[in-house]
């Protein structure tokens, strides 16, 4: 499960375990206002009782107003109860919420960074597809390159077979191009034809006698044959 259908499917339970919170808050208050009416009323019966009782033979010493029975006393402290813990359902509630409202924070962030990996990996393929074009096209400029082809190099180095007379033997994508007089696929280092009308374009090195990137321009037989006619003429 993805963090995005994790936090959709808390935000889910988080309506239900709100709602069920919020319905013993109400219960709560219902009963407190219940509790603070008759505490109120047996209150203020007392008070009446004992303003009665003063005006008798009842000494001020023995009684004041501010005695109430064990029963008044005990509904207050009741309604206290009551009132403590609507407090404390209150602070869960929003403790509740709190904790979605960070998770959110945290998943938006997380969000934010893989928008910014997915647009610097666009960015790199693109530059890569870009420079990829441009060397293509300058191949037959007069540029050399060195094209490697692990699997085929490394079979070329373990037997002590040149790329002029190896057979490859490992597994080639049909679909993959050829190239060289070889009409074999790329592997090890291989030069281009600085003739701009080069058939072929690139080849082994081994399939044309180098050892090493020539320096300058480079023809390949073919058209080093066809431009020494061209000069004779």
């Amino acid at each position: 499960m993805s963090f995005a259908e994790e936090f959709e499917a808390n935000l889910v339970s988080l309506a239900h375990v709100l709602q069920k919170k919020y319905s013993l808050l109400r219960d709560l208050d219902k009963s407190l206002q219940e509790n603070q009416r008759q505490n109120e009323q047996r209150c203020e019966k007392e008070i009446e009782d004992i303003r009665r009782g003063r005006t008798g033979n009842i000494t001020p010493s023995s009684t004041s107003l501010t005695q109430f029975s064990e029963e008044a006393l005990d509904e207050q402290k009741h309604s206290v109860r009551i009132a403590d813990e609507k407090v404390a359902l209150a602070m869960q509630a929003y403790d509740l919420v709190d904790m979605h409202v960070q998770q959110l924070d945290q998943y938006m962030k997380k969000s934010e960074e893989i928008r910014k990996e997915k647009e610097a990996a666009a960015a790199l393929e693109l530059e890569n597809s870009e420079k990829a074009g441009k060397a293509g096209e300058g191949g037959r400029g007069g540029r050399k390159k060195t094209r490697l082809a692990t699997a085929a190099s490394t079979a070329a180095a373990s037997t002590g077979v040149t790329s002029s007379n190896m057979d490859l033997d490992l597994p080639v994508d049909p679909n993959e191009p050829t190239y060289c007089v070889c009409n074999q696929v790329s592997y090890g280092e291989m030069v281009a034809c600085d003739n701009n009308e080069c058939k072929i374009e690139w080849f082994h090195f081994g399939c044309v006698g180098l050892k090493e990137q020539p320096k300058g321009k480079w023809y390949c037989p073919d058209c080093a044959t066809v431009k020494k006619s061209r000069k004779g003429r």
